[in-house]
Formats: structure tokens, C-alpha cells, sequence
């Protein structure tokens, strides 16, 4: 069964299915402390669709980044189930977590993280290369093809130093792309971005969600009107609010 979703700007969203893409249930994480246990998520609980761009939002030390880092299979939870696109997360292997993750999630940090001896068409490659399920031919075209999608096909050839910080924020959105995972998670991508490259941004990852990936991202911004459909927000590790965002 397949539902549409109407967003709160008027567009219609791809259909949603049944069950959500992202679903955390009762999470828990603590780390050891020198006085002994500091509880960074505490009984954490959210479901997100397919065609959703939910922000997360919360201080410094909320616990955003372990919700992504749980999300990414990068950390595991002391407690509860993280299931992304049909996989239990807590229950996969660490031999197995950087197989899963390159096909199910896309990751876009806040330092963009691109290999800076290589081209931005060869960043983009990296995730077939490791992957190897785009035949060796194909993956330069469907890289010029993921950096046409994202405004910056003209730059396919340079290293990432000769592009200014909001081209190289959207050559890493292309890489993330490269395997079509059905996840994109985001870490604070605008965080070194100016006001209107940020905006380029979210509206870029506006588009991802309405084509129908499941966008998941950590900031401190709060006014996203008119870009995330939802405002999750975090307070001391737990849920202390998740409202829809209005334009």
C-alpha cells in the first residue's frame, strides 16, 4: 500500500510506503566517563520515509551526532534497534558494516571530505569503485551524470581546492549519491557554508527527498521553513520535540 504525501510547501512528495525507511526504537547510547557513564541518547524513538527530509536539531552535546553516527552503523547503541533500509544495523557484523553502508547510506559531513589529489569526478567514483556494482565503463558518465544533477558538471575535472566551499559541498552530495543509496545522511553540511550557498544547499537536498530518498540531517539551524518537512529536536540525549516544519 502506497500513500501520497503532500509537503507542506503544496508539492506532492514521492508516495510514502508502509514501512518507514528509518526506524530507531527505545535507543540508548552512554560512553564511559572518568566518573563513570555519560548517557548521550536515552530512549530515542523515530520513524522516517522514503521522500522525508527530516532535520535534527539540538545544542552542542544533544546527541545529534551520535543519532547519525547510530543511523550510519559508524556507532552502535547500548540499547535498542536501529533499522535502515530492511537492515537491523545493531545486528550487523563490523566486517559487514562497510559493505551495508555503501549500498544503503550516503554521507555528506560539514569539511566535505573529498580526496584532494584526485579529481571531483574521481571523488565521485570512489563509492562504484568500492562498491564494484557500476561496470567499470559506466562510472565516469553516471559520475558526470550525479554532477550535472547537482550544478557543478562544468567542474568535473578539477581537484577540489580549485572549487569554492559550496561547490565542493555538492560534489560531496554527488559522491553520496554514487551508489543511489536509499539514505542520505547529512552532518551539519551548512556549517561552513554562506547563507545563500547553505539555502542552494537545502533546497538540493529539498529535491533529493521529493525524488524519494530518505534525507536525514543534523544542524544547528532552525528556521528551515520551506526545505525539511520535519523538526526533530534534541534535548540531553531524548526526543523533546517533532513538529512539521511550515513555510
Amino acid at each position: 500500500m502506497t500513500l501520497t504525501r503532500h509537503g507542506t510547501n503544496g508539492s506532492t512528495t514521492a508516495p510514502r510506503t508502509a514501512e518507514p525507511v528509518i526506524q530507531v526504537r527505545g535507543v540508548a547510547k552512554t560512553y564511559p566517563v572518568p566518573g563513570g557513564e555519560f548517557p548521550a541518547l536515552s530512549g530515542v524513538d523515530l520513524a522516517v520515509d522514503a521522500g522525508e527530509f527530516t532535520a535534527v536539531v539540538g545544542r552542542s552535546g544533544s546527541g545529534k551526532t551520535t543519532l547519525l553516527n547510530l543511523l550510519a552503523g559508524i556507532d552502535r547503541p547500548t540499547a535498542g534497534e536501529v533499522r535502515v533500509a530492511g537492515t537491523a544495523v545493531h545486528e550487523v557484523r563490523e566486517t559487514q558494516l562497510a559493505a551495508w553502508r555503501g549500498r544503503a547510506v550516503g554521507l555528506v559531513f560539514q569539511f566535505f571530505q573529498l580526496l584532494p589529489t584526485l579529481t571531483v569526478a574521481e571523488n565521485v567514483m570512489l563509492p562504484m569503485d568500492f562498491r564494484g556494482t557500476v561496470a567499470a565503463r559506466r562510472r565516469r558518465p553516471l559520475a558526470l551524470e550525479l554532477l550535472d544533477r547537482v550544478g557543478i558538471a562544468e567542474h568535473a575535472d578539477k581537484v577540489p581546492a580549485g572549487l569554492s566551499g559550496g561547490q565542493q559541498q555538492r560534489a560531496a552530495i554527488a559522491r553520496a549519491l554514487a551508489n543511489d543509496p536509499p539514505v542520505i545522511l547529512a552532518d551539519e553540511p551548512t556549517g561552513n557554508l554562506d547563507s545563500a550557498t547553505a539555502a542552494a544547499v537545502l533546497e538540493l537536498f529539498r529535491e533529493l527527498a521529493r525524488a524519494g530518498k530518505a534525507v536525514v540531517m543534523v544542524t544547528h539551524e532552525r528556521d528551515l521553513s520551506g526545505y525539511a518537512d520535519r523538526l526533530v529536536t534534541l534535548v540531553d540525549g531524548r526526543v523533546a520535540g517533532d513538529v512539521a516544519v511550515t513555510a
